[in-house]
């Protein structure tokens, strides 16, 4: 890749660069350059890929939620979407076309937030190139930008996981940092759903013990991710003087919760911890603490 496509993007990346970096690839040998299509819809679990085969960014390839981006469910033991297997989710990528030295380009058709939870277990299989289209597939064909449709076919990649686990709290962890209050929780879920008073995914409505509430929409504005300074001052409002590693994100599920994680890397703060099995998860214990309001 020549120029602008030899430069890594590991936050964001702008459809215009991503259309120069696309115009600038070889359609035989797409390699180096992976466009990877995230939309999905909780409420129609089907209608991603729908939209994916009607109509893509040249050359993408579609990732599923539940089938590409989860673990298996454990009824009662795990949250709604577990993390898979770290040297799984390799075999993932690679089916997918990505290989270790490859530019990862993701989208979805929800402000990032589908997008971002694969972008986070890209960094959580110790791989940095990875970015979010800024807008969107909104933004991308607002722009007029080329789309194609079927289900594109590429070479399979070689893909070797290094996985990160520092990056990782699970509920054990989670109760006894909240009970210590060795570490700043938040919470990305709307705040209704924050305050119990509207869940509409998991059976039980609050949030765990402590926690604060910034919603993973605050991060945007007209749909594109505020510039890095105002994204640092949201941050900056809760953390204090917190370094980023005291920090632990979470949502219902772990998908939303990695907008936010997205948002402070991009921000230039760092990397915070995720509690991917997040709220679904601490519910399956009648015995972990829960509060409303």
């Amino acid at each position: 890749m020549a120029n602008e496509q030899e430069r890594q993007f590991r936050t964001l990346i702008s459809c215009s660069q991503l259309a120069n970096a696309l115009a600038a690839t070889d359609d035989s040998d797409t390699s180096n350059l992976r466009i990877v299509d995230c939309r999905f819809d909780l409420g129609d679990t089907e209608a991603g890929r729908r939209a994916y085969i009607h109509s893509h960014i040249p050359g993408a390839a579609y990732a599923h939620l539940d089938e590409d981006m989860s673990g298996p469910i454990l009824p009662g033991r795990t949250g709604r979407h577990p993390l898979p297997d770290p040297h799984e989710f390799a075999l993932t990528l690679a089916r997918l076309g990505i290989s270790n030295n490859a530019q990862v380009a993701l989208y979805d058709a929800s402000g990032g937030s589908m997008a971002s939870r694969m972008w986070w277990m890209l960094r959580w299989v110790g791989h940095e190139a990875a970015a979010v289209l800024d807008g969107g597939w909104d933004a991308w064909t607002a722009a007029g930008l080329p789309t194609r449709s079927g289900v594109e076919s590429s070479q399979p990649g070689s893909f070797s996981a290094s996985p990160r686990p520092e990056l990782v709290v699970d509920a054990a962890e989670m109760l006894a940092k909240t009970a210590s209050g060795g570490a700043l929780v938040i919470d990305a879920r709307a705040a209704d759903r924050f305050r119990g008073e509207n869940e509409t995914h998991d059976p039980i409505g609050g949030h765990i013990p402590g926690a604060s509430n910034l919603p993973h929409t605050g991060n945007l504005h007209d749909g594109l991710f505020r510039d890095p300074a105002e994204l640092a001052a949201r941050f900056s409002e809760l953390m204090g003087n917190r370094p980023p590693s005291e920090v632990i994100f979470y949502c219902g599920s772990g998908v939303s919760a990695c907008h936010n994680a997205l948002a402070l890397k991009h921000a230039g703060i760092g990397e915070a911890r995720l509690y991917p099995g997040s709220w679904s998860d601490w519910i399956t214990d009648p015995a972990r603490p829960t509060s409303q309001g």
